[in-house]
């Protein structure tokens, strides 16, 4: 045991227990933890019950008092940064309602040891028979929006046993106080570049009427469900796209093209249709998001990313008065006794398309789609001819 111990000081790891009314669990868990460690921070985010006296039979460790209950995002933010001052650089968060299991510890200090730059969570078994249902569903939930948002596969993002590595989350400005937080954590670190990993721990669950959860199922749910969709709107937008040109700045526009079009391990159809669509998102009318959205949408339907950027960049400013010509032309057609003919040689101005905007926005729409359409036939087509065996 007292090698364990070591461990958790030659690695600088804590255990932080944040608190909030569980006077009945809270002096096991922590007897079972200072087994292992007394490197020990505990918050305690405003019990109204005996926590403070409970704390009081464990001087030595330290302790955050705070007289109003302000979440455990919160506690767990503060902690963090009591961790950081008082000289860790790690902290294993263990939930205080004794879910957890204090046996497991050993398992995030191996982990470290081989991943000493990672958020470690404790996987639980979510099929055992005493899991909540609503604690089922949640765990799914949150598990698949974590992967569209970061594009990693976790196997539980709900746990509330982890290892982070709270110096390097300094840098992260946090905004959730409530138990969005853990979620908030784990998708901005892993934008930020910090590695997730993942070990397999135990979970109780006390027997129904005997549990104490501060989990307000409309309300927090709510708020997890709104952070949700702000992650995934950041990550579609600006997480994905930044990423991706990234990685296309390292190389020139030639490489990519061959890389991307001659690349085995996707179908020619899949380059096809993401030809298609950049043209098609080139063509159609909502200027200045075009990019964006091509961008975002070809993550969404698993397109050939590098593709559907080089095809929606036919809309460069010298092929605009050539579409925005086309997009009237073929606007006529929808148009019929109303339509406004013009001709190339006239001056295609924006005062045209204002004056003009039921005409041109009909005919963008129908000119991207037949354009995508085309170019898609003529991508796979040529891909078929390129790739055709040589005899």
């Amino acid at each position: 045991m007292e090698e364990g111990r070591e461990r958790f000081k030659h690695n600088k790891v804590c255990v932080l227990v944040p608190t909030y009314n569980n006077e009945k669990t809270l002096e096991k868990v922590l007897s079972d933890v200072l087994a292992y460690t007394d490197q020990v921070i505990v918050v305690n985010d405003g019990s109204t019950d005996s926590t403070r006296s409970i704390l009081q039979k464990f001087p030595h460790i330290i302790q955050l008092n705070y007289p109003h209950n302000q979440g455990k995002g919160y506690a767990l933010r503060k902690g963090f940064e009591t961790a950081v001052d008082n000289g860790y650089d790690y902290a294993i968060t263990i939930d205080s309602d004794g879910q957890h299991f204090a046996e497991d510890l050993p398992k995030f200090i191996n982990k470290l040891e081989s991943h000493p730059a990672a958020i470690i969570v404790g996987a639980r078994n979510m099929e055992q028979s005493s899991v909540p249902g609503k604690s089922s569903f949640g765990h799914k939930f949150s598990n698949f929006w974590f992967w569209v948002e970061t594009g990693i596969t976790m196997p539980d993002t709900q746990s509330g046993y982890r290892l982070y590595p709270v110096k390097l989350l300094q840098r992260i400005q946090f905004i959730t106080k409530k138990f969005e937080f853990e979620i908030e954590v784990m998708v901005r670190g892993a934008w930020n570049g910090i590695a997730l990993e993942h070990v397999p721990v135990r979970v109780y669950y006390a027997e129904k009427g005997k549990r104490v959860s501060h989990f307000r199922p409309f309300k927090d749910f709510t708020r997890i469900s709104i952070l949700n969709t702000f992650l995934v709107a950041i990550a579609l937008f600006y997480i994905k796209p930044r990423d991706l040109f990234r990685g296309l700045k390292k190389k020139n526009f030639r490489d990519i093209l061959n890389e991307q079009l001659f690349n085995p391990a996707e179908s020619d159809v899949v380059k096809a249709v993401s030809v298609g669509f950049g043209v098609f998102m080139g063509i159609v009318p909502v200027w200045g998001f075009q990019l964006a959205l091509a961008i975002a949408l070809s993550f969404l339907f698993r397109l050939n990313k590098a593709l559907v950027i080089i095809a929606a960049n036919i809309s460069i400013p010298p092929m605009i008065p050539l579409i925005l010509f086309l997009s009237h032309y073929t606007g006529s057609f929808w148009m019929g006794d109303k339509a406004q003919k013009i001709s190339f040689g006239k001056q295609i101005t924006l005062e045209l398309v204002q004056n003009n905007f039921v005409q041109y926005v009909l005919g963008a729409i129908t000119l991207a789609v037949l354009a995508g359409v085309t170019f898609s036939g003529i991508a796979y087509l040529g891909l078929k001819l390129f790739n055709r065996p040589k005899a």
